[in-house]
């Protein structure tokens, strides 16, 4: 069980048997939970707890859950995991870019919801000087990103200033999910946004320099109709 030290978990779902289901799962890995039915109720515990992460459903009976992450990111950097039964890639899409941090969508098993959990905790939980260490590593990959230095073993693999900065990008939001029209703007600028067949083109070139099997890739995730995730080691144990 959890003790007042523990992690702090708002879960914000008025589906009574998900939220006990939920709240059981995570006291069980040492988290303590704090749970609301509502937006209004939830946005009071998020700024009453100051918890370590946030899972919020997206069909709330008094408010939209785009909504909530809106208001929340107007104040907090707090993580934000969806989990909600739209399975729409639309949904998806537009609570990313509200800055949701990851998308679940139900039903999901606890031990995938527990891996996305300890992925966001690991990214937050970064201390201020963390983005001085330049270095990577993700299976036989290993590189620098302030040399533009990739390797894979003992060799190195020779990359485009695009493939480099794309990978960058997903090196730097380890285990996030990043959407097509994010990846645009930063890799490629704003006036890219309606191209979205250059990320596809540019990732299947980075799977076969990087990927030991490029058709089945374990690192560099396609996640469909929505956009690109880089796996860590941790979570792909973990899963």
């Amino acid at each position: 069980m959890a003790d007042s030290s523990a992690p702090v978990i708002v879960v914000i779902e008025d589906e009574a048997p998900i939220q006990k289901f939920l709240t059981a799962s995570l006291q069980v890995e040492g988290f303590r939970v704090v749970a609301a039915t509502t937006a209004k109720d939830g946005l009071r515990l998020l700024t009453q707890e100051h918890p370590a992460i946030a899972l919020l459903d997206l069909g709330l009976p008094d408010s939209d859950g785009i909504t909530v992450i809106e208001s929340v990111r107007s104040w907090s950097t707090i993580p934000i995991i969806v989990l909600s039964a739209r399975g729409e890639e639309k949904s998806k899409i537009q609570a990313l870019d509200a800055g949701a941090d990851d998308y679940l969508t139900k039903p999901f098993g606890v031990g995938e919801l527990l891996a996305r959990i300890r992925s966001a905790l690991r990214r937050s939980m970064r201390p201020p000087g963390a983005d001085q260490d330049h270095t990577f590593h993700f299976g036989q990959v290993h590189g620098d990103l302030a040399t533009r230095q990739v390797f894979v073993d003992q060799t190195e693999v020779k990359l485009t200033k695009i493939e480099f900065d794309l990978l960058a990008i997903l090196v730097r939001n380890c285990g996030r999910v990043l959407t097509h029209q994010y990846l645009l703007k930063e890799v490629w600028g704003p006036g890219s946004a309606n191209e979205p067949h250059y990320v596809r083109v540019f990732m299947a070139n980075l799977r076969k320099k990087l990927e030991p099997n490029p058709s089945r890739p374990q690192f560099l995730l396609t996640e469909q109709g929505i956009g690109y995730r880089l796996r860590t080691p941790t979570s792909l144990s973990e899963k």
